[in-house]
């Protein structure tokens, strides 16, 4: 029998408006959003604030993560047009930080690098001085591979640990801890100026101490932000949730990431690697963020853009 879902799990209610015309700008493009593809309950709030996560290389993942709602298959024509039009979109919704995931595409040869570099120079030469994050799946820890996406110099490089350790095997059957450690260890080594960032998912049944330690592993391989939010189940086919974490809980992991040394952390029930992301901006690049402001302040509103036909 499924759990109750807790009174502080609940929905926020959307701006139909708004949501449309994002969503209006994502199809016209022909562009995907891990917003919509992975079943991210923040969906409408981000909507209704002109900011959603692009996904790029399709829309069917290449691996089986028990977690996660995204199709899995075959992958599919990558898009040579996608980087700019990820890039004009962005611009056109005014965004200042834009964050880029992708499926895992393992059946590429160079497993989707390249397609990441191209969005990440598309972005900053379509909206200069917009901070670029990109959110990668592991590359199997190809170093060449993570090496073409530092050397388009994204501001931020995510990759989620997702879970503890000993849980891995059964939440990312095709991922490695270790591997995920030494690809965010490797890209402080490439470059030590882009900040690196990680997440968790918290009720897949682990402990406090296995949370404690996962903090500290991630931050002795340099990792500089992490995120901490509780794993909902998608569908009846995917992993169940073990617990539903209180959120005073979640500001107590809060507290020990900050007492361990991150310059950011965000902990809560419905935070995600991407959610609000602009936040760690705001904290470690203000001034920039307001040079940009000020801006894109002599831009179109997208309220009064022209959208695609």
């Amino acid at each position: 029998m499924a759990q109750r879902l807790p009174d502080w799990l609940t929905i926020r209610l959307p701006r139909p408006d708004t949501i449309k015309d994002v969503e209006q700008m994502m199809r016209s493009k022909n562009l995907h959003t891990v917003c919509e593809s992975a079943r991210c309950p923040n969906l409408p709030e981000c909507w209704s604030k002109k900011t959603a996560t692009f996904m790029i290389l399709g829309n069917t993942c290449t691996r089986s993560c028990g977690f996660c709602a995204i199709k899995v298959g075959r992958g599919e024509e990558v898009d040579a047009f996608e980087p700019v039009n990820v890039a004009e979109t962005a611009k056109t919704m005014g965004m200042k930080h834009v964050v880029v995931t992708s499926v895992a595409r393992d059946d590429l040869p160079d497993q989707g690098a390249t397609q990441f570099a191209l969005t990440i120079e598309a972005l900053h030469r379509e909206n200069p001085g917009m901070i670029v994050e990109v959110l990668t799946p592991d590359f199997r820890g190809n170093e060449e591979h993570i090496r073409t996406v530092c050397k388009a110099h994204p501001e931020i490089y995510n990759h989620n640990i997702e879970t503890v350790e000993r849980l891995h095997t059964i939440v990312r059957p095709q991922a490695k801890y270790a591997r995920t450690m030494q690809l965010l260890q490797m890209v402080k080594e490439i470059d030590p100026t882009i900040y690196t960032k990680s997440g968790l998912m918290l009720g897949l049944g682990e402990t406090k101490d296995e949370v404690v330690k996962t903090l500290h592993d991630l931050y002795d391989h340099g990792v500089d932000a992490v995120t901490i939010g509780q794993y909902l189940r998608p569908t009846m086919k995917h992993l169940p949730v073990v617990e539903y974490i209180h959120p005073d809980v979640f500001k107590e992991y809060e507290a020990i990431g900050e007492e361990i040394g991150f310059a950011f952390v965000a902990s809560g029930p419905f935070v995600r690697s991407s959610y609000n992301a602009i936040a760690f901006s705001e904290k470690v690049m203000r001034e920039r963020l307001e040079r940009l402001d000020a801006q894109m302040k002599r831009r179109t509103p997208l309220s009064q853009a022209v959208l695609p036909s």
